[in-house]
């Protein structure tokens, strides 16, 4: 039976390589599809849980976990030897960038390695992290190779990338459109047919660098069109215009506007990281990517905007940064969810403590919080009158629904709102970006 004909009756077995934010989700959509998958993880912690039915993802219940292990659909592992059992694979590893800005795949290198160690004939690979054009065919593909292989007879490869918006009620794995491109037309139809199982809609592109391309440029969008608000926004502060006013009065346009919301940063697993991989690449290339370059740094300033915007507003109450206790209200880096990669409020936070700031946090989906600047630890407080007794200053860092930021306006001397959490609010005790 070929690889084709086991996966259009569900016999194949599925490996998904990394069960975090991307590759659990995946794992679950191909159990729901009816596949048995085993799930790869270096983290035993993790493993523990999932073979316990217990999901650490909000965007996946622990019931559906429990039911897919019970079931015998689901088996989660630290046993890197089990890939040489699977006939597809599914690498979702993490892709951060070095202090250089520039790329980190060493965790791709490290599951390829896994791979290539049990890779047989026939398999088909599948990279989902984000990464730079080229990453498929110029890093993965050689290292498979050696194993004397063919690609598209003997073993199959392509790139998909993930496509995930945590906290998102109506857009997930199952109905977010799969981009597939494959090293040759095999792969691509394999891929295609993989996630066509479990996924409502693939869109097959001519190759794995278009498909790398796709996703920087998703990502490179968002970021240049936030920096360009977010400049916006400190002209608006200058001009003394009310920037949220201008941004909703020009969305009333029905055609050739988008809008975006300025902040006190980017965070996220690929806003902030994804740019940089594209604008690294292209320096390889002999091509400065300057639009990109020049949003990074905007966006990146934005930390120490806000810092300023606290000393203003203890500055108006006569008080100085040092010394004043400061809250962070909400350190995820979007609303009503527990991720904080990247999250521009650990910089913030950071850079009041380092202004001399006593800076504590208050966020009901993050209970405790780790800053690797310093390697310390912190924990959320109650959001209640007593602890905002003691507390000069509130900053808004994420806006999470069901807080009323109008009666924490009322507790504390000095509030930044970064987010407009108090639309149309004038309170002299009230600091906007």
């Amino acid at each position: 039976m070929s690889l084709l004909q086991k996966i259009e009756r569900r016999e194949a077995h599925l490996g998904v390589l990394g069960m975090g934010y991307v590759g659990l989700p995946l794992a679950m959509e191909f159990c729901k599809a009816g596949f048995h998958v085993t799930g790869f993880d270096v983290d035993a912690k993790r493993v523990a849980q999932l073979a316990d039915g217990i999901s650490y993802i909000k965007d996946v219940p622990s019931e559906e976990v429990a039911r897919f292990v019970k079931e015998g659909l689901f088996r989660p592992t630290i046993d890197f030897d089990l890939l040489a059992e699977v006939d597809t694979v599914n690498i979702c590893v993490p892709t951060p960038l070095r202090k250089t800005k520039d790329p980190d795949v060493s965790y791709i290198v490290s599951a390829v390695s896994e791979i290539k160690k049990r890779l047989h004939s026939p398999q088909l690979v599948l990279l989902e992290s984000t990464t730079y054009p080229g990453t498929t065919v110029e890093l993965v593909l050689p290292e498979l190779e050696e194993t004397g292989l063919q690609v598209g007879k003997d073993f199959f490869l392509g790139f998909s990338p993930e496509r995930v918006d945590p906290g998102n009620p109506v857009y997930q794995t199952k109905n977010i459109p799969k981009v597939v491109g494959g090293v040759t037309p095999e792969c691509s139809k394999l891929a295609a047919a993989l996630y066509g199982t479990g996924i409502d809609t693939v869109v097959p592109v001519s190759s794995p660098q278009v498909a790398e391309m796709v996703k920087l440029l998703e990502n490179t969008f968002r970021s240049v069109n936030i920096g360009l608000v977010n400049e916006l926004a400190l002209l608006c502060k200058k001009m003394g215009i009310n920037v949220w006013e201008v941004i909703d009065a020009a969305a009333t346009k029905p055609f050739g506007f988008m809008p975006f919301y300025p902040g006190p940063g980017l965070g996220g697993h690929c806003i902030p990281v994804d740019p940089f991989y594209l604008s690294w690449k292209a320096r390889a290339a002999g091509f400065e990517a300057r639009f990109i370059e020049l949003a990074g740094m905007v966006n990146g300033a934005m930390p120490d905007h806000v810092g300023m915007l606290v000393a203003q507003a203890l500055n108006n109450i006569e008080r100085s940064v040092k010394g004043s206790r400061v809250m962070a209200l909400g350190v995820a880096y979007k609303a009503d969810i527990d991720d904080v990669r990247e999250s521009p409020a650990l910089d913030v936070i950071e850079i009041l403590r380092r202004m001399g700031a006593d800076v504590v946090y208050h966020d009901r989906y993050v209970p405790h919080l780790h800053l690797e600047s310093d390697g310390s630890t912190m924990e959320s407080v109650p959001l209640d009158e007593k602890t905002l007794a003691n507390v000069q200053c509130v900053v808004v860092t994420t806006a999470h629904k069901g807080i009323d930021y109008g009666w924490v306006l009322s507790q504390v001397p000095a509030m930044v709102d970064t987010r407009n959490c108090l639309p149309n609010v004038e309170d002299p005790k009230l600091v906007r970006l």
